[in-house]
């Protein structure tokens, strides 16, 4: 039988694309883009962790740089007031140098700082003792009998005059240290000037802390120092670990270098001995060329290096790389007023970055190419029994009754084959006996279109108002949480709430409500999900609210009280859900706990947590009618820092594809970890924990998660 000029068969029209593109292309390009994406991420959020940590580490250096500047120069001032103490007290007599001698010979005995202090006066007498690097220690004395020569002596290990050395010319009231404390009046720093004579004929810079001496008619009388050498400062620097390229160097506001990690000897001599001249190297002038480029990025952003008062940074190239630098002022109430430079390259971070980014892509293009070989050959395996009954349909269509098909290994396309088969012999019989079955089965065919039509139409009206139903409970569920801006409100507390329903609605329960001074915290788990567990957790805001209100602060009341207003609604309900249910209260730092449900985190500044079994505090809300012989409570005090998490189930149980759950302790350690932030830093990392571990595994219960932290 040919009936085709009856029902004409078409041709796919041209500019059509096949089923297996439509299958592979929409696939390779969503793994393509999701490649793409990870690699350019993974280098972006590389690049952003590397300038945090650069900033953070060369903040981290200029501190502890200051630190030991500040305290290293300190040692020096506190001999000096020692020292004019006991002058003070009688102990010591600036005009004994027998006395002066002993003194500083105990002084710089005993020490660990700079190894020379000594003392002149207005009549130009001196004496000081300097401990060598050699272990000896020398006596320099200058007298009116021996002026204008200073002699020098070594002194034996009993701190007496053991043989003399050698003399020369000198002045005390003419050397800058000495200048510097009688202008001003006060105990101060002398300018940076040279040493000559800590190891034969080299050459130090060195810094003098002086204090002057005043007689009782107020008028000076001279002047105490200890000379400090910046080698220590020098060395220190030097030993100090930044990074493998990192360096650090100090300037003073005139942007002379002080000290450097890099530069030994940050000047040049001009002459030789005592009349030797130092020719200081400006910072943006050395030949180091990371010191001079990182001086110029400050010069460039600021104008002078006298108006910056405050820890700065910045960031510029060198050589097409990147580098990172901030200067921090050095000061202290004796005039000190350096600058601390630390400055590191980018390139110091980022190799282990890059070569994770490339691991990173290559990763990705296997998991490509892979994923793509994959696809195509799912595509054809899907592909194949459907072109096989496409050709049947052609067949079919040119009035070729006679066709089966088989096809195996999918569900789905074995179903439709089988469908394909049976219309193909029913189309067959329909033809044999066609004119007799018209009538039957198109009354047949209107009796069912009208039930189909009756059972869709009520289908619509009970979809319509079950989905009206959820998005109402949905809604006031939502409604009642409590809102952000009124935890803000609550002035001792920093909290931070969180719930996401497995379905549309979810039987997780959790309140906070501040009333006369009192915070009152509730968290509850419904048995199930859905409607039913909805309506009861919004059944158990509704009376914890009013028993708030009517002030009901006895937790034995009210529990049992609110156990049997439910228990009643579900017992109306005819219903068999239940819930867990902890009330805690907070006043004035002291927690109340009451109510059984999850283990309640207390957690302590520092990110210890104790742990607290509420087995014993209660009974689940719902299943009986009085519970008052269960319930009890138990008080924990809180301190600045300190704080609660509360969760339910849907966290502890989590699920992974490998089905194994998320357990109490993995959100102990995450907890601790994160303490240290503010609440919604740590509800974050909790939560985005949480997801990670689950990755694409469905929820399969409601998650809330209440973070507390004591101001």
């Amino acid at each position: 039988m040919n009936f085709s000029s009856k029902t004409p068969f078409r041709f796919q029209p041209a500019g059509k694309i096949r089923l297996k593109t439509a299958l592979v292309f929409p696939f390779i390009l969503q793994i393509t883009v999701a490649v793409g994406l990870v690699g350019y991420f993974s280098f972006r959020n590389g690049q952003q962790a590397v300038e945090n940590l650069a900033q953070q580490l060369i903040q981290s250096v200029s501190v502890r740089i200051e630190n030991h500047v500040l305290g290293y120069f300190n040692k020096s001032f506190q001999i000096l007031r020692v020292t004019e103490d006991n002058v003070k007290a009688g102990n010591l007599d600036l005009n004994d140098f027998e006395g002066l001698k002993r003194y500083f010979w105990n002084v710089v005995l005993e020490g660990d700082l700079e190894s020379y202090i000594f003392y002149g006066n207005e009549q130009g007498e001196f004496i000081g003792v300097e401990h060598l690097e050699t272990g000896k220690i020398q006596l320099k004395i200058r007298t009116l009998e021996t002026e204008p020569m200073r002699e020098i002596y070594r002194l034996d290990d009993q701190g007496n005059i053991a043989e003399f050395l050698k003399q020369a010319e000198y002045d005390p009231r003419k050397r800058p240290w000495y200048q510097v404390a009688k202008q001003a009046k006060k105990p101060t720093w002398s300018s940076i000037y040279p040493f000559f004579s800590r190891k034969n004929t080299d050459t130090a810079l060195g810094i003098s802390a002086v204090l002057p001496m005043f007689e009782y008619d107020q008028n000076l009388q001279g002047v105490l120092c200890v000379n400090i050498t910046l080698l220590r400062i020098t060395e220190f620097l030097k030993a100090l670990y930044i990074s493998p390229h990192g360096q650090s160097f100090i300037i003073e506001r005139s942007g002379d270098l002080v000290v450097s990690s890099k530069i030994e000897k940050p000047f040049k001599i001009r002459g030789k001995g005592e009349d030797a001249k130092i020719e200081r190297f400006p910072a943006n002038k050395t030949e180091d060329i990371t010191i001079r480029n990182t001086a110029n990025a400050f010069l460039q952003r600021f104008g002078s290096f006298v108006a910056i008062q405050n820890s700065e940074q910045v960031k510029f190239q060198q050589n097409g790389e990147w580098y990172y630098a901030q200067i921090l002022p050095i000061q202290d109430q004796k005039g000190l007023d350096w600058l601390v430079v630390v400055v590191v390259p980018e390139s110091d971070f980022m190799t282990e970055i890059q070569r994770n980014t490339q691991i990173t892509i290559g990763l990705c293009l296997i998991a490509l190419g892979w994923a793509t070989g994959i696809g195509i050959l799912t595509a054809r395996w899907i592909t194949k029994p459907i072109f096989r009954l496409n050709e049947a349909s052609h067949k079919l269509a040119k009035g070729e009754l006679n066709q089966l098909v088989k096809v195996r290994g999918i569900q789905e396309l074995e179903t439709l084959a089988n469908s394909f088969n049976g219309m193909a012999e029913q189309l067959k019989e329909s033809f044999d006996t066609l004119e007799e079955k018209v009538k039957e089965r198109t009354g047949q065919l209107a009796e069912a279109n009208q039930e189909i039509s009756t059972l869709n139409t009520r289908l619509k009206a009970e979809n319509l108002r079950m989905g009206a139903e959820l998005d109402v409970l949905r809604e006031m569920q939502q409604l009642i949480l409590p809102k952000p801006q009124e935890l803000e409100e609550i002035q001792d507390l920093d909290i931070v709430g969180y719930m996401e329903p497995a379905d549309e609605v979810g039987g997780d329960y959790y309140d906070i409500l501040a009333t006369h001074g009192i915070v009152t915290i509730g968290i509850g788990d419904v048995t199930g999900h859905g409607l039913e567990s909805g309506i009861l957790m919004v059944m158990i805001q509704a009376a914890v609210r009013t028993l708030k209100e009517v002030e009901e602060h006895n937790p034995v009341k009210f529990l049992n009280t609110l156990n049997r207003m439910i228990y009643y609604n579900i017992q109306r309900m005819n219903s068999d859900k239940n819930l867990t249910l902890a009330i805690l209260n907070y006043a004035e730092g002291l927690l109340s706990i009451s109510g059984q449900h999850e283990e309640i985190l207390i957690v302590r500044q520092g990110g210890n947590i104790e742990r607290i079994d509420t087995m014993d505090l209660g009974f689940p809300i719902g299943l009986d009618e009085d519970i008052t012989e269960f319930i009890s409570h138990t008080l924990i005090t809180l301190n600045s820092g300190d704080g609660v998490v509360l969760y339910t189930d849907g966290i502890t149980e989590a699920q992974n594809s490998q089905k194994k759950f998320y357990e109490l302790e993995k959100l102990c350690i995450i907890i601790s970890k994160n303490w240290h932030q503010k609440a919604e830093a740590i509800k974050n990392a909790v939560i985005e924990d949480v997801k990670s571990f689950m990755g694409k595994q469905k929820q399969l219960d409601d998650i809330t998660l209440l973070v507390i932290k004591k101001k």
